[in-house]
């Protein structure tokens, strides 16, 4: 796993090319070593996420995500999101769009716009 700050804009991209967060406690992991580091901005790729986390029914998200509110780490999950049907994830998705706290978003770029307001 790499860290790899995205200029001086304060936001930090997780480059690994496995799941790194199988659970709450990888997700608190993560949040700690970005808060560390001093970064308050995170993007973090769909596949490094276990495919558990977007089974709502799961609980796995929601412990997550409250790891990075604890903190006040603003989190964008990168990656295509039209593969998980379910319609309470689709929802979710919509609903933490509206905020600022955690974004799923289609591409880097998007990701890094979104961070930046």
């Amino acid at each position: 796993m790499e860290f790899r700050a995205i200029g001086d804009t304060g936001i930090v991209e997780v480059v690994a090319a496995h799941v790194i967060v199988n659970d709450a406690e990888d997700g608190l992991d993560l949040v700690g070593n970005v808060y560390y580091q001093g970064f308050e901005k995170v993007i973090l790729h769909k596949e490094n996420i276990l495919v558990d986390f977007f089974d709502l029914k799961t609980g796995l998200a929601g412990e997550i995500l409250q790891k990075f509110s604890n903190y006040r780490v603003r989190l964008a999950i990168v990656g295509d999101f039209s593969g998980h049907a379910s319609k309470s994830l689709q929802d979710f998705i919509r609903e933490s769009n509206s905020g600022k706290l955690v974004n799923f978003l289609s591409s880097r770029e998007e990701a890094i716009d979104r961070l930046s307001i």
